[in-house]
């Protein structure tokens, strides 16, 4: 499974990108703000830092702006996927972005149906939103299953990118499912890490080393 990271915090995709634990990113409009900066700019050197795609948002609702506004931020670099939401005119606009040979991430779906469409468009990614799903006590698990199956039945080749994540579990449950990709936030693929039993066993070892008077270098 692939790791985007879901920031436009560029020192923290920086750090994870050194590690080789990305392969691309996805920013939105909330995750620019948080920023502080243009969206041109920083989605520039967020691309120039990383190889893989990155995902930059349209702000608008009706088709032939969201195809204006995607056409000009493909122009930023060509690892740019353009990222529009699964609504009527988002479609559209997926279609004829996807006609031009840009990437496109259909975002905000929330139904099987709703990614068949996606897929049907010519989306590159789909990006099923999990923790949003959860918050309704619905397991965003299933609706990740659901497409995993609608999309092998028939082929397509639009990625099942697992967003709106918000534990180290969603992530481990996304590649058991078969997501290509998933997105999460740095602290979470951060957390990825930890385990209670790590950290004792740690401690048990230094403690032992130190009594032993144990030194490598």
């Amino acid at each position: 499974m692939k790791f985007f990271v879901d920031t436009a915090d560029v020192a923290a995709i920086t750090e994870l990108n050194d590690l080789g634990m990305v392969d691309g990113v996805t920013t939105n409009p909330s995750l620019i703000k948080k920023s502080g900066r243009d969206i041109l700019e920083v989605t520039r050197e967020i691309c120039e830092l990383v190889d893989g795609p990155v995902s930059a948002e349209v702000i608008a609702l009706k088709s032939d702006d969201m195809i204006a506004e995607g056409r000009k931020l493909a122009e930023i670099a060509e690892n740019i996927a353009v990222k529009v939401p699964l609504t009527w005119d988002g479609l559209k606009a997926c279609k004829v972005l996807s006609d031009e040979g840009r990437m496109v991430n259909v975002t905000l779906c929330f139904s099987a149906n709703q990614a068949l469409l996606a897929a049907k468009a010519g989306a590159t990614f789909i990006s099923p939103f999990i923790g949003r799903l959860d918050d309704l006590n619905i397991d965003g698990m299933e609706l990740i299953a659901d497409i995993r199956e609608i999309y092998d039945n028939y082929g397509f080749e639009t990625q099942i990118l697992a967003a709106s994540i918000r534990t180290a579990n969603h992530m481990s449950e996304a590649a058991k499912i078969g997501a290509d990709v998933a997105t999460a936030p740095p602290n979470v693929i951060h957390a990825m890490a930890s385990h209670v039993l790590t950290d004792k066993g740690l401690d048990a070892f230094v403690k032992d080393a130190k009594d032993a008077g144990i030194k490598i270098v």
